[in-house]
């Protein structure tokens, strides 16, 4: 059953005015995370830990100067082809909410889980979200 697209929508536009696209079918997620260069996808959702950490996290990560040349969500509960889709991606990972992947060229090359999400305060979130843009990412802005 999706949520309400009413109560959904603050929580999106946390990401999308930030310069996220949303991926709403799973053609848009291939296309997306199939493209050339360095994507990240987050799989947004309603969750605390989403909410308190992961997307605050994600805010301040966003504002370094190396940065992945596409930023992405999904919304887990709400379009849930595209977040199977983009968890498909995730190969060897179970499926969580929220996650925050990078893929290169169309492979996964790093993932943060739940699990690596729910302990941790934003700041902790995004010092290993610029850990892994130094690492893979090679657009400055």
């Amino acid at each position: 059953m999706r949520y309400d697209p009413r109560m959904v929508q603050p929580m999106r536009e946390e990401l999308t005015s930030l310069g996220f696209e949303e991926l709403m079918t799973p053609d848009d997620v291939d296309r997306a995370l199939g493209a050339d260069g360095v994507v990240m996808v987050v799989v947004n959702s309603v969750c605390g830990c989403a909410a308190g950490k992961a997307r605050p996290g994600v805010r301040l990560a966003v504002q370094h100067d190396k940065m992945p040349d596409r930023l992405t969500t999904v919304f887990a509960g709400m379009e849930m082809d595209a977040t199977e889709r983009a968890r498909s991606y995730f190969t060897g990972y179970p499926p969580s909410s929220p996650q925050i992947g990078l893929l290169r060229d169309g492979k996964l090359v790093y993932l943060m889980e739940r699990h690596d999400i729910e302990g941790r305060e934003a700041n902790a979130i995004a010092d290993k979200l610029v850990e892994a843009f130094e690492e893979y990412c090679t657009k400055v802005v």
